[in-house]
């Protein structure tokens, strides 16, 4: 356990220092936005498409001042119409669910926390077993949305490798021994509960060199690289 918890930290402030550095090397906010440049003027700034004509937001909605016009209803429905959710409201709501609940569930499951009162003397909110129990289905639930669409959809599955099922793997494992351990579902509980510790030091050992990183790096990039989702530079671009 100690070995993964450090090379989950060290790893995961390897790689913070490094994507720091890169961007402190090229900042992403000093590129002029041109047809050349990932970060254009149409990444930049929100827009939408309404009746096949492109109406731009406009840059007063997000500057502060007593000349501010608030967008008005239908340009905000249109903006959501072509944003992530709009386009894709299932998926956007499945995958919400799940990073949620990824980090959520484990951090107030009861068996957990009593082993963290146990060893360190913490005690923390704990769910209820059975909306635990539940809740580990719904994470189940959504990786096997994940694993049928790269399996049938056509467009996930052609740039799907066995990497990302691996990945998908290392995540739905802690869960699956879980859940089977928790309703006994085969007679050797011991071996159950040991494939569910390994697994989750294997999913923490995981983070820093595989796509797990991810759930650092979105942090970091929504506030130091200039996009439609940002909340930093892309502020300042406006």
């Amino acid at each position: 356990m100690w070995i993964s918890f450090g090379i989950f930290f060290c790893g995961v402030a390897f790689q913070v220092l490094r994507i720091m550095s890169l961007l402190k090397e090229q900042p992403i906010e000093k590129l002029k936005p041109g047809p050349g440049n990932f970060i254009s003027r149409h990444t930049a700034s929100h827009f939408a498409m309404d009746q096949g004509k492109t109406r731009w937001f406009k840059k007063s909605w997000f500057k502060k001042g007593p000349d501010k016009k608030a967008p008005d209803k239908k340009d905000l429905i249109v903006w959501f119409k072509v944003s992530i959710a709009g386009v894709k409201p299932f998926m956007t709501i499945v995958t919400t669910i799940f990073h949620v609940l990824l980090i959520g569930v484990p951090v107030f499951v009861l068996g957990h926390n009593i082993l963290l009162d146990n060893a360190f003397g913490i005690s923390m909110v704990s769910l209820p077993e059975n909306v635990s129990d539940f809740l580990t289905g719904v994470v189940i639930f959504c990786i096997l949305i994940f694993f049928f669409r790269r399996l049938f959809l056509d467009r996930v599955k052609i740039i799907t490798n066995y990497a990302d099922y691996v990945f998908l793997s290392l995540a739905a494992a802690p869960f699956v021994t879980g859940y089977l351990a928790y309703h006994q579902v085969f007679s050797n509980y011991k071996l159950l509960i040991s494939l569910h510790i390994l697994s989750g030091e294997l999913m923490l050992m995981a983070v820093p060199f595989t796509k797990f990183i991810h759930m650092i790096y979105m942090i970091i990039v929504r506030f130091n690289v200039a996009g439609e989702y940002s909340f930093g530079n892309a502020r300042k671009s406006w």
